[in-house]
């Protein structure tokens, strides 16, 4: 019974066929239900996630730009595989490069303009440059491709595993970036001191974080196919449905962290989840699905998705830079919403394929 149940999370066609037998009546529990699970998932994360800090003496950005980020995206990285295995390897890319652009230009923007978010300094002058750096790195080594002479431009084996030993490079500095520090007050979380309740412990704080992510991304899994599925019973076009459900579905686990993160007051997690899934993104999600296969580049990549996400990418490390009192402003998060606006509408506009992450 559990092995049906991961094959039907983790196998889109099953999961299409399952939804597509189902009345339209449960279509609409279902969806109901899993918007409670996305909420609920979500508050017990940050809930974990905020007194896990306070035991540890880890920031929360930081416990953002790890632990939350890497369940973000953990989906991401588990279809991208799928995909590459299934023959489909333009979709991994897609996927990867979507979500940079869909996390940095949708959920940071948004969360810039409904909260203050604080710019800390220690963390984002570094962890930030390691954002724009993947990025780059992943557009230069694509470029080169084009170039080789092969018919094909194509993100080769060596490649991921070139992004997945950076990966845990990654993983072991920002570790060692946290730990020094701790040794100062950090940026964006001195009002934030020791709240009143009591500490849960660490095995506590654990069981909700990651309780919480299973929550998140098995009720955005099976979010998306039925609200797709309603959608076209009631006669959306599927192009309409791609360049919405779909692309909302993919950003839906880091949505619903920014939202309860916001919520409670701790939009620091919300930084260090965009920050570390826009890095994992490309080391764990596109290194993972080049390293089981080589990744063909189709050439909207260099006209349209990698122009997009290097500006997007780009126009947050300047606000980083720029900002001298403390804190992300509402323009500069109604920017990034702009960006990301005009990138959604182009790719349905001048349907260039492969828009949106799946």
């Amino acid at each position: 019974m559990e092995s049906t149940f991961f094959q039907l999370l983790g196998n889109d066609t099953l999961l299409q066929q399952f939804v597509a037998e189902l009345s339209t009546l449960s279509l609409l529990l279902i969806i109901a239900f899993c918007v409670a699970l996305l909420s609920k998932g979500a508050d017990w994360m940050i809930d974990g996630v905020v007194d896990l800090a306070e035991r540890t003496g880890l920031p929360k950005i930081v416990i953002g730009a790890t632990v939350v980020s890497l369940g973000t995206t953990l989906p991401e990285a588990f279809v991208s595989v799928m995909a590459a295995f299934m023959g489909n390897p333009g979709l991994a890319l897609g996927n990867g490069v979507g979500s940079i652009i869909a996390d940095t230009g949708l959920i940071f923007g948004l969360t810039c303009v409904l909260a203050t978010v604080p710019v800390n300094r220690f963390i984002l002058n570094r962890t930030g440059w390691v954002q724009v750096g993947a990025a780059t790195l992943l557009v230069v080594i694509a470029v080169a491709a084009l170039y080789s002479g092969d018919a094909e431009p194509t993100l080769q084996r060596w490649v991921g595993f070139l992004f997945l030993l950076l990966l845990v490079g990654y993983m072991y500095i920002t570790y060692v970036w946290a730990r020094q520090g701790t040794a100062m007050l950090m940026e964006g979380e001195e009002e934030i001191t020791t709240d009143v309740h009591e500490l849960m412990g660490i095995g506590k704080c654990w069981l909700l974080v990651i309780s919480g992510l299973v929550m998140i991304v098995a009720g955005a899994r099976v979010l998306v196919p039925a609200a797709s599925e309603i959608a076209v019973r009631f006669g959306v076009p599927d192009d309409v449905i791609a360049a919405t459900m779909v692309a909302f579905g993919t950003s839906l686990p880091e949505l619903m962290t920014a939202i309860a993160a916001v919520r409670k007051g701790h939009p620091e997690i919300t930084v260090g989840n965009i920050v570390g899934a826009d890095v994992l993104n490309v080391l764990f999600v596109i290194g993972a699905a080049a390293a089981a296969v080589p990744l063909a580049i189709p050439q909207n990549f260099y006209t349209f998705h990698f122009p997009a996400m290097l500006i997007i990418l780009f126009s947050l490390r300047v606000f980083i830079s720029m900002n001298r009192n403390g804190v992300f402003y509402r323009w500069q998060g109604a920017w990034l919403l702009g960006i990301y606006a005009i990138y959604v509408v182009l790719g349905y506009a001048l349907n260039v394929g492969s828009a949106h992450p799946v």
